[in-house]
């Protein structure tokens, strides 16, 4: 498989040659073109159960579409529903991503839904996409992304920030009573610790929320 990634930061989209046979598998709705040699098969990867994970646990589709090359090479572009970066990995073990971030994999690499809690918190929980195997893997963020190499200290991202991570990395998710959000909630965030590679965006979907609220059309009741 061949890849190459245009129109980043802002607009990324993914570019990629398949050989004949060879296949990849994309979240639904992610083809944006395609040419008449790669076929789409959909389904639910892993079963019904591992299909309503995804779904209910952490907001990916039940679906997923597979795209094969099938008689002769042949090349699809996929891109994120958000206006952003694109990432590509290497899997060959864990990485973990937040819930609406895969964008696409190899068929030998497994997405499942993981709930990992807020060890220590109550009442919450913590949803987010465990992808292992080996093979490909393309992730989106929402704004330019950024690859941080930690070598054993600690670091402190607010949740809306963080994209993907390394499974070698240990975290926690803790609250931080001194900085509240628009609707006057707790900021939440996550402290990393370890060796591994943390890959954060330069935009939070929450804080953007947060800007937009002010400027909502409000339905005005009839005298």
């Amino acid at each position: 498989m061949e890849y190459q990634i245009t129109n980043n930061p802002s607009f990324s989209c993914v570019e990629v040659s398949l050989p004949v046979g060879e296949s990849i598998v994309s979240e639904a709705g992610a083809m944006a073109w395609k040419d008449g040699h790669v076929r789409a098969e959909t389904a639910s990867r892993g079963g019904v159960l591992q299909g309503l994970k995804r779904k209910l646990l952490a907001g990916e589709s039940f679906f997923q579409n597979t795209w094969t090359a099938e008689g002769r090479p042949g090349a699809i572009t996929l891109a994120p529903g958000s206006c952003g970066d694109i990432q590509h990995a290497d899997l060959d073990g864990e990485i973990l991503l937040e819930k609406s971030a895969f964008l696409a994999a190899s068929e030998e690499v497994t997405v499942d839904s993981s709930f990992n809690g807020f060890k220590g918190l109550f009442n919450e929980g913590f949803f987010v996409l465990r992808c292992s195997g080996r093979g490909d893997l393309f992730f989106n963020s929402y704004g330019a992304m950024e690859c941080v190499e930690l070598d054993g200290g600690d670091y402190l991202v607010d949740n809306g920030y963080a994209v993907a991570w390394d499974a070698s990395l240990d975290y926690k998710v803790t609250r931080s009573a001194k900085v509240r959000s628009f609707l006057f909630s707790e900021q939440l965030l996550l402290r990393f610790s370890g060796r591994g590679r943390l890959w954060v965006q330069s935009r939070s979907p929450r804080v953007f929320a947060g800007w937009v609220h002010p400027f909502r059309r409000v339905k005005r009741d009839r005298d």
